[in-house]
């Protein structure tokens, strides 16, 4: 356990660099505390174990703002920054290296039965507010932008954004997730189509002002 510990300190310092102290960490953040619980309350759960994963489940709730089902699998590594609102479902998969923050919900459709949770690669970062739902899957280095909803499976080194979630990038990724230099799809949508409707006015005005003339 003590090298669970290590690992979500170490985890925290290089992803947050507002983390001063491991005091601090163990004291003020509620992202290591859903993380620890939750790996106990998995351990169980597996174990099958009545009932006990998740009423400790529903203690880091109330704790964190943090609700993780305990049957969710999480990897090495796993960091939810700030998080209050984040839920993660009970067939979840999350692989090594994922970054999320506040707002995320790992969730279902309510249509589907078994496997009805998202299954989300290694080195993925999620942005705040993002819903991912069903039983898809969010490849290897995929960033969703914030606010963005996403239903349909992602390949690897993609970004996402929008309502419902697009690829707006594909092939090499980084790890960061710079919201402010993020495509806009609706809003290249709106100009698109703003940029249509000028040059329909401008047609349309050429064939009045012609028939005009010809009067």
């Amino acid at each position: 356990m003590f090298s669970v510990i290590r690992e979500q300190i170490d985890t925290i310092f290089r992803e947050d660099p507002a983390a001063r102290s491991v005091v601090e960490i163990v004291l003020c953040y509620p992202g290591f505390h859903a993380v620890l619980l939750h790996r106990v309350a998995h351990r169980l759960y597996k174990a099958r174990f009545p009932l006990l994963p998740r009423l400790i489940s529903q203690f880091s709730r109330f704790l964190t703002g943090i609700e993780i089902h305990p049957g969710a699998t999480i990897g090495h590594r796993f960091f939810i920054d700030h998080g209050m609102g984040v839920v993660i479902g009970e067939t979840s998969e999350i692989g090594d290296d994922v970054l999320i923050y506040q707002g995320v919900t790992l969730g279902g459709t309510g249509h589907e039965r078994g496997k009805r949770h998202p299954t989300i690669g290694n080195k993925v970062v999620i942005g705040t507010g993002a819903k991912v739902l069903g039983g898809i899957t969010i490849g290897n280095n995929v960033k969703i932008g914030a606010g963005s909803v996403v239903v349909k499976s992602v390949p690897d080194n993609s970004t996402v954004v929008g309502i419902p979630g697009r690829i707006v990038r594909s092939g090499s990724s980084t790890g960061v997730l710079d919201h402010g230099l993020l495509p806009d799809p609706e809003g290249q949508d709106i100009a698109d189509l703003k940029h249509r409707v000028a040059e329909l006015e401008a047609q349309i005005k050429a064939v009045l002002d012609g028939a005009a003339v010809r009067r």
